[in-house]
């Protein structure tokens, strides 16, 4: 989950024309679009957007790619109520509703953290609409990951002992979501969390496309074995273990990121 802001700011300013709405699934969607080529879309992690997460790798990747980075229900400028809670199948289904209100066919998807979560899951439902998959700090089994996000989603916690951290919450999405909303959605996250049920071997299996799983070495939500074994039970998975690097890949390392990122892609010969 992307709980901590960002050391710098994104590498990528979001232009306001590329900033849209799209309704689908009953809400209306704020996203990105930035760059020309075939379709990715990018899914943030909690409590952040992905032009937070994705900032630093989009003007390499926008070279190869139509980027599309929608705020997740809840999060930024897609309105949702996070008191009525957060589901991995509303989730799945905002996903659906997106890339089908885009007429996208097939696309590339990288989704990171809440974002892994709901980009395997969809992944698992819909294979054959995906070119390949990327997946960053993606939790497969209730432990660390609940413990952790139960304790740093702590509201009291935070505005105890991060008024930085407060503060970024609120300019991210009180504007759009209501004053106070990222004190209702931050508990909607840990509850999301603890009632994620671990993916079975027989719908990872059924994942038969290029995949890539990135976990940093030193993670506290998704201990590296984890990693491992979720790359192994998929018929066509690579695995990126960063050194010296938490969760969050893609802010933290995000050089060595692309690099795996470039990698991956001129493996499938999507770049140059």
């Amino acid at each position: 989950m992307a709980f901590r802001p960002l050391d710098t700011l994104a590498a990528v300013r979001i232009d306001e024309r590329d900033q849209r709405f799209l309704d689908g699934n009953g809400l209306r969607v704020g996203y990105d679009v930035v760059g020309t080529g075939s379709p990715l879309v990018l899914l943030h992690g909690a409590s952040s957007t992905g032009r937070e997460d994705f900032g630093a790798q989009l003007p390499r990747l926008r070279h190869a790619f139509t980027c599309y980075l929608p705020d997740a229900r809840g999060h930024a400028r897609t309105v949702h109520d996070a008191a009525r809670g957060l589901a991995l199948d509303d989730l799945v289904a905002d996903l659906v509703a997106f890339v089908d209100g885009l007429g996208l066919g097939t696309f590339d998807l990288i989704g990171f953290s809440l974002g892994a979560a709901t980009a395997l899951a969809y992944a698992m439902g819909q294979p054959k609409r995906l070119r390949s998959l990327v997946l960053v700090g993606a939790a497969t089994e209730r432990e660390p990951q609940t413990s952790v996000i139960r304790h740093l989603a702590d509201v009291d916690r935070i505005e105890r002992q991060d008024a930085a951290w407060a503060a970024a919450l609120a300019r991210r999405h009180d504007p759009f979501q209501g004053e106070g909303a990222w004190r209702r959605l931050m508990p909607a996250i840990a509850a999301f969390v603890a009632a994620q049920e671990p993916p079975s071997p027989a719908a990872l299996r059924r994942i038969e496309l290029p995949a890539l799983v990135v976990v940093g070495d030193r993670d506290p939500v998704v201990p590296v074995p984890q990693a491992v074994a979720l790359a192994h039970q998929m018929p066509d998975a690579r695995l990126f273990v960063v050194p010296g690097c938490g969760h969050e890949v893609p802010a933290k390392r995000p050089g060595l990121f692309l690099e795996g990122l470039t990698g991956f892609y001129r493996s499938l010969g999507t770049v140059g």
